[in-house]
């Protein structure tokens, strides 16, 4: 290969790394927006209220529990017992629990940055069955237990998002909420103390636990099975979830929000989305999840919960950075470009221009990034890369040393930027689009330097001193 081509191939392969570096310190600008931007949100959540997760109603049978275990602290005495009491909790489930609620989406702005808030009107109803204090488990060694205040435990996510005070009637009778579950795995919540029936003896409960269900009391064993209802306006941000903590769930949402997505532990059975809005139901069974073992300390991790989460259609900083990732083939396509019109047209192009040519294209994501947080993506997308092509067109007229060249190149800039736009739009097929894209340019590419003999190449970059000068014309008079 001509050496002079070689280094010239080597300046190029030099800038395009070169370039990286404002490529990579634009993407450390999107993530540092992109922190800024949470900052705000949690902002918003500190004084509005964040994600909710809603649990219950669980009623919870605090107890204490006496019991005779070996005395071990004196070896001699090995059949010496003594008593010891421990705290215990008994939790009862509902039968069935339905809720419905209506999500009203809102916006809050913390400067620039809009967040996405909500109000929840919801009304819960099931049944659930009342258990007595005879029917405390008992634990080997038990001799007596010393019962605690009953009480209904409902969880939330966030209490301030309360915007007034929720309504539960149990078996008819309207409960007084306090603050705070109860339950350790229920860190902000509400409970009403209830009064349960007294202890029966132990026969009794036998009997009674052989009995069938009594369709005119509603008993079916031990436990008198009871409606219950709970009205619970809130207000949260971002995620609504449920716990399914009955024996059968069934779970209605309904909103004007076009976005939603449904997460969560369990997607919703049936769902529609359209411009209007969305509708979503789920019906879960005790079955299906494991949260009751997970509020009874005994789980792991997370509850599992239905929940749907309101999101922006169009996250901003995600596309940047996805616009960012697809900077170093727009650089290496302007330059190769650059390369075959030097080689074809034999021009001369300073590194100096082709680095301002790659700085100008680097400029054109930070340009996005700053004006898509006070636009529309699609708008400033249009208007960042109109700025870019209509500044590269005008310098490389001169570039080129013709103003049809200059607009030929800003042409196929515009190309590029369409393509990179589709890109960006089309997520789910932005690999198999991207491969395309490749293909074709390479394809063009070689089409256009089939002919080109490479090893000859270069040949009319030689510099001007190493051509041979004009003789020098002899003074008028001198022979």
């Amino acid at each position: 290969m001509n050496r002079i081509l070689f280094f010239k191939s080597a300046i190029t392969a030099l800038l395009v790394l070169l370039i990286l570096i404002p490529l990579h310190l634009v993407d450390n600008t999107v993530q540092d927006r992109r922190q800024y931007r949470d900052q705000a949100v949690r902002s918003v959540w500190q004084s509005y209220a964040g994600p909710q997760t809603l649990t219950g109603p669980v009623l919870v049978l605090p107890y204490k529990e006496v019991t005779r275990v070996a005395d071990r602290s004196d070896p001699k005495q090995p059949n010496a017992t003594v008593l010891q009491a421990e705290e215990k909790q008994m939790l009862v489930f509902p039968a069935t629990l339905r809720v419905s609620g209506d999500i009203t989406p809102n916006e809050r702005y913390r400067g620039i940055h809009k967040v996405l808030v909500y109000e929840l009107q919801s009304r819960w109803q099931g049944t659930i069955a009342l258990p007595d204090a005879g029917e405390l488990p008992r634990s080997a060694g038990h001799v007596s237990f010393e019962p605690g205040q009953p009480f209904v435990a409902i969880g939330l996510g966030d209490t301030r998002g309360l915007m007034a005070t929720p309504t539960l009637e149990l078996d008819g009778k309207r409960l007084k909420l306090e603050q705070g579950a109860g339950l350790k795995n229920l860190p902000q919540g509400l409970h009403a103390d209830i009064d349960l029936p007294a202890p029966k003896p132990a026969p009794e409960i036998a009997a009674r636990t052989a009995s069938s269900l009594d369709g005119a009391t509603g008993a079916t064993g031990t436990r008198r099975v009871v409606p219950f209802s709970l009205t619970l306006p809130l207000l949260g941000a971002q995620s609504l979830a449920f716990a399914p903590v009955a024996d059968q769930n069934d779970i209605s949402l309904a909103s004007a929000w076009p976005h939603p997505s449904f997460d969560g532990t369990f997607l919703p059975r049936t769902r529609s989305v359209d411009a209007g809005g969305f509708r979503s139901n789920w019906s879960v069974t005790a079955y299906n999840t494991r949260v009751r073992n997970q509020l009874a300390g005994s789980g792991d991790g997370m509850l599992e919960t239905v929940s749907v989460t309101l999101i922006e259609p169009v996250n901003v900083y995600l596309q940047v950075e996805r616009a960012v990732k697809y900077g170093s083939l727009f650089v290496l396509l302007t330059f190769a470009g650059f390369f075959m019109f030097e080689l074809v047209k034999r021009l001369r192009i300073h590194p100096i221009q082709y680095l301002l040519v790659g700085l100008a294209l680097a400029v054109f994501f930070l340009l996005l990034l700053s004006l898509s947080e006070h636009i529309a993506f699609a708008l400033a997308y249009l208007a960042a890369s109109t700025a870019c092509i209509g500044l590269l067109g005008f310098y490389l007229s001169f570039v080129l040393q013709s103003w049809r060249r200059g607009l030929a190149f800003a042409v196929l800039l515009t190309v590029l930027y369409g393509a990179l736009y589709g890109l960006l739009l089309s997520e789910d097929n932005a690999l198999m689009l991207g491969s395309l894209l490749l293909f074709v340019i390479l394809a063009a590419i070689m089409v256009l330097t089939r002919r080109i003999d490479w090893y000859a190449a270069g040949a009319a970059w030689q510099p001007l001193r190493d051509k041979p000068e004009a003789p020098a014309e002899a003074p008028a008079g001198q022979a």
